[in-house]
């Protein structure tokens, strides 16, 4: 927006410019030592990750003193059953969002996976999301990736989103529905075959994310509209996954973490009750005050309405007090001395 401003405030506009660049460079230090703090703990947290990944998968036990609840179970000799079966499968269906976006025929699939990852990405900035799975019958690979490139960390605008291409054995796609109809011919006892395939919901489209049509020109607003939408939707499920799901996946599994997320919403909802309840009592006492002033004003009004009336009434009380003692006067003065 240009002003137009005299000499002495684009003097002090120049003072403020200098402070607004000296606050820059401090973000971009902070932003810089974010980073490389978040690297360190990255790297702490690995040797953590490991040690669940071998215990989830079977490859290690336990070790060391266990807690007082784990002393009493009894080991079943008899089960044959290695670390925690389906453990990322219950982990995503607990979070809610998650558990909407896995549909039943998705579990089949998703009970394969051995582990997640996700890693930071440097020019341009972003993250990737690694989905680990065992040999399974629906697809070939054994990663799926999904990278989310960001056009600014500070304020995050998603500039593109690419996943992978899942290799699916045939008959085994989750992503589409084949449907097969036969229609009757005239005159003959063959039919036809008619096969349709139709895009059906599943978790496994998060790999195929929507992408924004280069030619805006020629675009449906309506459709656009959606499609701001389902980018935004695909979005929050990688943030989720990045920053709840791989660092916490045990409290999702063992349910902890929903209670530890409903208790944040509580508090974030209680909050919001606060701040409306408090800016309905300040509307309520602005709305009193004004009330009361009004009514001040009126009875002001009044007063002064009234002095006015009752000076004019002492004013005519005296004019005529005045005429009917003149008038009295004259009656007792004698007839010679009474003026005409």
């Amino acid at each position: 927006m240009k002003v137009s401003l005299s000499p002495k405030v684009r003097k002090r506009m120049e003072g403020l410019r200098h402070l607004q660049s000296q606050h820059d460079e401090l973000e971009a230090q902070f932003l810089e030592e974010r980073k490389a703090l978040e690297a360190k703990y990255q790297k702490l947290y690995q040797p953590l990750y490991t040690k669940r990944f071998e215990i989830v998968n079977g490859l290690k036990e336990v070790e060391g003193a266990t807690p007082t609840e784990l002393a009493g179970i009894k080991e079943d000799q008899a089960t044959d059953e290695k670390g925690v079966p389906e453990f990322w499968l219950a982990a995503m269906k607990t979070h809610e969002v998650l558990a909407a976006e896995i549909k039943g025929r998705d579990e089949g699939a998703l009970k394969f996976i051995n582990d997640i990852k996700w890693s930071r990405l440097q020019d341009p900035e972003g993250f990737k999301l690694e989905f680990y799975f065992n040999p399974n019958p629906y697809f070939k690979n054994s990663v799926l990736t999904k990278t989310y490139r960001i056009i600014d960390e500070l304020d995050p605008i998603l500039s593109q989103a690419i996943g992978t291409e899942i290799e699916w054995y045939p008959g085994k796609c989750l992503t589409k529905k084949v449907i097969v109809k036969k229609k009757p011919r005239r005159g003959s006892k063959i039919a036809k075959t008619i096969t349709t395939i139709k895009k059906s919901e599943s978790f496994f489209t998060f790999f195929t994310p929507p992408r924004i049509p280069e030619n805006e020109d020629d675009r449906d607003d309506d459709a656009y509209d959606e499609l701001q939408d389902m980018i935004e939707q695909d979005y929050i499920v990688g943030m989720i996954i990045r920053d709840k799901t791989i660092p916490h996946a045990v409290s999702w599994f063992t349910g902890e973490a929903t209670k530890n997320d409903e208790a944040e919403k509580e508090g974030e909802r209680k909050e919001g009750v606060k701040k409306d309840v408090n800016e309905d009592h300040n509307e309520e006492e602005g709305g009193k005050g004004a009330l009361k002033k009004g009514v001040e004003e009126k009875e002001a009004e009044k007063q002064v309405e009234k002095k006015k009336n009752g000076g004019a009434q002492i004013q005519e009380g005296q004019k005529n007090g005045g005429a009917q003692i003149q008038e009295d006067q004259k009656k007792e003065l004698p007839p010679e001395c009474r003026q005409l």
